[in-house]
């Protein structure tokens, strides 16, 4: 009886474990456990400025390479550099398996300084008082020919950080703050 328990036990775990992998969007949970490269291709639209990188080995973070993308996404109104949070950037390159694109990201605003995202701040206008934008945790953007709802479903899917749509600015907002969505 002691013997059949123990492989009861261990069904029971293997099937907890295959039904808990399951509920993963595929392509995301492939991405969350198989050490690969990770690429970025990111236009930055205020500066003209792109970039082509791989910013993770399979192993570890390049920081040369989080350098090269902090400066892409660096204040360029006030020209301030800013550290970004890397898992901004593991957001963003799971979104694009989940997408099947390695199209260009246009990239919209990325860090902002508190000076310019106060400038930015009038009603109706969506800047937040306190944005992760200005703690170099969040990103606008669109991906060059994925539509805009079809990016906005797949951040969604993913429920890892806020997510924010603006279809009449053709943007889509994610950061890694706590997943919240508007």
């Amino acid at each position: 009886m002691d013997q059949i328990d123990k492989h009861r036990r261990k069904w029971l775990a293997l099937g907890s474990a295959a039904m808990g992998i399951a509920l993963l969007p595929g392509r995301a949970f492939a991405t969350l456990s198989t050490p690969r490269p990770r690429i970025l291709v990111v236009n930055n639209l205020n500066t003209g400025e792109t970039l082509k990188t791989e910013f993770f080995d399979g192993k570890r973070y390049n920081k040369d390479e989080l350098a090269r993308l902090n400066h892409l996404f660096r204040d360029y109104r006030a020209e301030k550099v800013k550290s970004i949070d890397p898992a901004l950037f593991d957001h963003l390159y799971r979104l694009q398996v989940m997408l099947a694109t390695n199209k260009p990201v246009q990239l919209i605003s990325g860090y902002r300084t508190i000076a310019t995202n106060n400038s930015m701040r009038r009603p109706g206008s969506g800047v937040a008082k306190d944005s992760y934008h200005t703690k170099g945790q969040a990103m606008d953007f669109h991906i060059e020919g994925i539509e805009l709802s079809n990016i906005r479903k797949a951040a969604l899917k993913m429920k890892m950080g806020g997510v924010g749509y603006y279809p009449r600015s053709n943007f889509v907002h994610i950061d890694t703050g706590p997943a919240r969505t508007w």
